[in-house]
């Protein structure tokens, strides 16, 4: 008969492995490659590395983020930026992803909404919290699809306008 604490201390063996793996995926560094199709502006950059978010990476990629428009540059959620590293790494593309939308002023997301019932009045594509891709030589299908596994938060498939919106609000799809 296996006593309490022989037990508890053989599941904290079996658990260790899968808690340290995790804590070292959890450190690993994040590298994103973006090109916003609206400024022809590519970025490629590691803005996570030793634990940390790298404020340089984390500037240069909200001003490649920035509202084309207007030229308004607004803070990305890194979530989102992680959220957009792992479907790039996911889809074996970690070296495209296209930008349609990043982030939008409440100017500009009041114009496009005045001409589209498409664009919610209080986006979260104006909080930094969105984007609009697609990713090169992977279907929009295969995009949407990933997104809505990870279930990190919204996902919008627009395969008229080819490109998927993922954005790390409440989880749901459209």
């Amino acid at each position: 008969m296996i006593g309490r604490r022989r037990l508890l201390a053989g599941a904290l063996g079996l658990a260790a492995p899968t808690f340290l793996a995790r804590e070292a995926l959890a450190a690993a560094p994040r590298h994103l490659s973006l090109l916003n199709l609206h400024t022809g502006e590519k970025l490629a950059a590691t803005y996570f590395e030793g634990g940390r978010y790298l404020p340089d990476a984390l500037a240069a990629l909200d001003r490649v983020l920035r509202d084309h428009r207007t030229g308004d540059v607004h803070p990305i959620e890194p979530g989102l930026l992680d959220l957009v590293a792992g479907l790039a790494s996911q889809a074996g593309r970690p070296d495209a992803v296209q930008v349609i939308s990043g982030y939008r002023s409440p100017a500009s997301n009041a114009a496009l909404h005045a001409n589209s019932s498409g664009v919610a009045t209080r986006s979260l594509h104006m909080r930094g919290m969105a984007m609009d891709i697609r990713i090169p030589g992977v279907s929009l299908a295969r995009v949407r699809d990933t997104a809505l596994a990870l279930g990190r938060g919204g996902v919008g498939y627009y395969p008229a306008s080819d490109f998927v919106h993922v954005d790390v609000g409440k989880v749901r799809q459209w």
